[in-house]
Parts: C-alpha cells; sequence; structure tokens
C-alpha cells in the first residue's frame, strides 16, 4: 500500500512519540525513585570491572562532597539556568572558531544527562542528546536532586559507583562520615576514575585536591543550592 505524499508511517510516528516523551517522563520519574542502572555501570560490567553500589539520600552525603564536586567541576551549578554554564560554552565556540582545541564545558547537570541516558565517548550525536536532555534535567528537578543522583551514579573507580560505594572501598566509612581531605580527592579523580586513585593518591592528586579545598573555602555563597 502506497501512502500519500507528506504522509509519515504509523510506526515512525510511534518512534517519533517515544523518543518524544520517553525522556521526559524518565527524568520525571527519577526525579523522586533511585536510578536502579546506568549505561556505563552495564557496559564496565561488561569490559570485567564489576558494579558495586549502594544509593544513599543526599542528607546521608558529607556535605563536603557535593562541596568539593562543585568546586571541582561546576562553580556556578547552584546559578546556572537550563543547566549549561553559557559562558563556557561561549568560550569553547570562539576556541574552536580560532582553531583551539575546546577543553570542554561539561556542567554537573549535563554530566548527569549523559552517565543516565547515553554512552562514554566525544561523538556528536551523543553531545547533540545530551543537550537536549541537559535542560529537561535542570527543568524537572531541584539542584539537590541532580547532585543526589550525580553523588549516586557517578564512577568514583572501576566498577565502584557512587558516593557510599566509594567512600567504603577507598576509606572504610560511610558517605556520611567522609572527612573535607578526602571529599577533595574523590572530586578530583572523577574526570578519570579508571587511572586516578583517592585511596592512593599520587602527586597530582594530592595538590588538586589542596586546591579544591581552599577552593571550597572561597565560594561562599556559590554553594548555597548544595547545603
Amino acid at each position: 500500500m502506497r501512502l500519500a505524499p507528506g504522509r509519515a508511517p504509523r510506526w515512525l510516528k510511534r518512534l517519533a512519540l517515544v523518543l518524544l516523551l520517553g525522556p521526559p517522563l524518565l527524568i520525571l520519574l527519577f526525579r523522586f525513585v533511585p536510578v536502579p542502572v546506568t549505561p556505563l555501570m552495564l557496559l564496565r560490567a561488561a569490559q570485567g570491572y564489576g558494579l558495586s553500589r549502594e544509593w544513599v539520600a543526599y542528607d546521608q552525603i558529607a556535605q563536603s562532597l557535593p562541596q568539593s564536586v562543585i568546586a571541582a567541576e561546576d562553580n556556578l551549578f547552584c546559578e546556572q539556568s537550563l543547566g549549561f554554564d553559557f559562558q563556557q560554552l561561549r568560550g569553547q565556540v570562539e576556541a574552536a572558531l580560532n582553531g583551539e582545541r575546546p577543553r570542554g564545558a561539561s556542567t554537573i547537570t549535563m554530566q548527569v544527562a549523559k552517565n543516565l541516558f547515553l554512552w562514554p565517548g566525544r561523538d556528536p550525536l551523543r553531545k547533540v542528546l545530551e543537550a537536549w536532555l541537559t535542560p529537561q534535567i535542570a527543568l524537572l528537578w531541584p539542584r539537590q536532586r541532580v547532585l543526589e543522583v550525580y553523588l549516586n551514579i557517578v564512577e568514583f573507580g572501576p566498577g565502584i559507583y557512587g558516593a557510599e560505594a566509594a567512600s567504603r572501598a577507598f576509606f572504610d566509612r560511610s558517605a556520611a562520615q567522609l572527612t573535607a581531605g578526602q571529599a577533595a580527592r574523590l572530586a578530583v579523580v572523577l574526570p578519570n576514575p579508571l587511572e586516578r586513585s583517592a585511596a592512593s593518591p599520587g602527586p597530582y592528586v594530592q595538590s588538586r585536591a589542596e586546591v579544591i579545598r581552599r577552593r571550597v573555602g572561597q565560594l561562599g555563597s556559590l554553594l548555597d543550592c548544595a547545603r
């Protein structure tokens, strides 16, 4: 049967509806329900890294950890609109136009979108999907929920996800008992958890952790949403 000009097949319309409504419905669900698993967790498990995690509520994580993560990765997190740091993004566009290599402008909300739904990598399609999902998370979740989900699903070491599992594995204590120094070391390993260690920190991790601790003391009201 031939389709009339301009008419899409029924299956294509259903697929478009799923792609349009599916992510917002899941994002709304995960505002209230713990995230069961992420694509990265499944990928790492298939690679033989195992899967260690334990979901804990935001108030069961020492305040020093979200503060350290903001200081290390996203100083303007509490003030952002739609989950983007537009000043950083503008700088990356200018760098690309000048032929320089962009350093990246990923916010915590963007990283939640990536970890929650997408695969690791830097390909353009993943970045486009990340940019589409990020404002939905920013609009549907309060900022503490963004931090809570991030600190429960992010990879802190090979096969180790979330603040509680990392605290137990590296420091033999709960996430609520983390010291400021331990929290800073956990924040340092986030960009490269397969190579950096919070338990046996090398010179870079140690020096970077000290920088983060100082920055936490300097950010003042920029950390208000993490308290």
